[in-house]
């Protein structure tokens, strides 16, 4: 029985997770979207924790880790600015295509990266 239930929180653990949390914002009266802003945040910051340290540890700065920093940063600022009250649509519009601007950005530093290359 314990095998089953320890089985059971490894496989879903992301699930549980996601429910605790949704709990905890629930029961705090903290809105959705401000969670889900601060949750952003704290992926855009270990985002550039993790490209600071790899820059330390080897010397190299990966395309794909800076490109994921502003990519999450653009859209925290999309959410910003959709549940805004007054609503400038221009701006999101912008920022939607500096987005897809960055995702094909991302595209090519995945598929003309110099590991791949090498490899083939």
């Amino acid at each position: 029985m314990f095998l089953k239930i320890t089985n059971f929180l490894k496989e879903h653990y992301q699930i549980i997770i996601s429910v605790v949390l949704f709990g905890i914002i629930f029961l705090l009266g903290f809105p959705f979207y401000k969670s889900i802003i601060l949750l952003l945040e704290f992926i855009v910051i270990l985002e550039v924790v993790k490209m600071v340290s790899e820059f330390l540890e080897k010397r190299k700065l990966r395309l794909r880790f800076v490109l994921d920093v502003f990519i999450i940063f653009l859209i925290r600022d999309v959410i910003i600015l959709t549940t805004d009250t007054c609503k400038n649509y221009f701006d999101i519009l912008f920022l939607l295509f500096v987005i897809f601007i960055f995702f094909i950005f991302r595209i090519m530093a995945l598929k003309y990266s110099p590991n791949i290359i090498g490899k083939k």
